[in-house]
């Protein structure tokens, strides 16, 4: 019994340390997507300023071509982070799947016990009774 409740802390564990990796991953998509935001912002802001939108004209500022250049490389990067992203949430739904199995494991068997026990009980109490009953009839 005590091993089993080793191995459910083990799989608790497991299951918390896949939670944490699986927020640390949608936290960097996250941060990816609002740091192309503000760079998206800031292009707008150079283009409206110098009045150019055509990225092909010749006078196009190099702060927005620069700045275009990163937000893609962002978007990119959490474009690749969500095949790690599916990936973390399978291990995730893997790692919980492992725990509910051993979780009910231990239920089945404390219900087990708890019958036993119980029976027991029964059997205590049933052996006592049927003491009193024949001394009452002798």
């Amino acid at each position: 019994m005590k091993s089993r409740e080793s191995l459910i802390r083990l799989k608790q564990f497991q299951v918390d340390e896949r939670r944490r990796q699986l927020a640390q991953i949608e936290a960097m998509v996250d941060e990816f997507k609002r740091m192309a935001q503000e760079l998206d912002d800031q292009i707008t802001a150079e283009q409206e300023r110098v009045g150019i939108t055509d990225e092909g004209h010749f006078a196009y500022p190099t702060f927005a071509k620069a700045a275009a250049q990163r937000r893609d490389n962002l978007l990119n990067s959490a474009d690749e982070l969500g095949g790690q992203l599916e990936a973390a949430r399978e291990d995730l739904r893997e790692a919980l799947e492992e725990l509910k199995k051993f979780e009910l494991l231990e239920e089945r068997d404390q219900i087990r016990d708890r019958a036993e026990r119980d029976a027991s009980e029964q059997e205590e109490l049933d052996e006592i009774a049927a003491r009193r009953h024949s001394r009452q009839q002798g």
